[in-house]
């Protein structure tokens, strides 16, 4: 039987496009399969991730500490740095498997949710903030428009742990498999966070 993930009750026998929502329909065995899969989570899933936030670190301080030499290291260059290996990184494994993407992300974000195709937007979005930075990082008008993307595809993420409910992180499209729920807020968050402390100091 074929299931709408965002829909259980939309069945059918065949596979094809929720009516509801647009998102392709799937297995029923194959959700039951992804629910038992993450309940097997350890630490070790969470590598890659922390692999790639310490490389964004890395290159950060490294930019900075080359600023500080030269003398004009800045908080907000050093903020900058990091937020457009952010949007870079993050914006790569998702155009990866946009499709992927898109459908793991219809299951939290709110607009996503109601119009699915702002998932196979959503990916450049965030391409075009991390080529935006490189070259006016201290845009007010870039900061706002991320600090209001950042903060409204946190609003979901927010909803879904207030209701103590599970889901795939969609933050690095399909390749990263678990339930990140309190880190992807963080991620949402501290983005629009660091895009507000630059629109305070600028």
């Amino acid at each position: 039987m074929y299931i709408c993930p965002m829909h259980p009750d939309i069945r059918q026998e065949k596979p094809g496009n929720c009516p509801t929502c647009g998102m392709k329909l799937v297995l029923e065995s194959s959700i039951k399969n992804a629910v038992q899969s993450t309940k097997k989570t350890t630490w070790k899933n969470y590598i890659p991730l922390l692999v790639i936030f310490k490389l964004l670190l890395l290159i950060t301080i490294i930019l900075s500490y080359k600023d500080f030499q030269m003398g004009s290291f800045l908080l907000s260059k050093s903020l900058s740095y990091f937020m457009i290996g952010f949007f870079l990184t993050f914006s790569a494994f998702k155009l990866m498997d946009v499709k992927g993407f898109a459908e793991g992300y219809a299951t939290y974000d709110l607009l996503a949710k109601k119009w699915f195709g702002y998932g196979y937007v959503y990916p450049f979005i965030e391409l075009f903030f991390g080529l935006a930075m490189i070259l006016i990082s201290t845009s007010r008008v870039l900061l706002i428009v991320e600090l209001v993307v950042m903060v409204f595809s946190g609003l979901g993420v927010a909803i879904k742990l207030a209701r103590h409910e599970k889901f795939q992180c969609a933050c690095l499209g399909t390749f990263l498999k678990v339930p990140l729920t309190k880190i992807t807020l963080i991620e949402d968050f501290g983005m629009a966070i660091f895009a507000g402390i630059l629109l305070l100091r600028g």
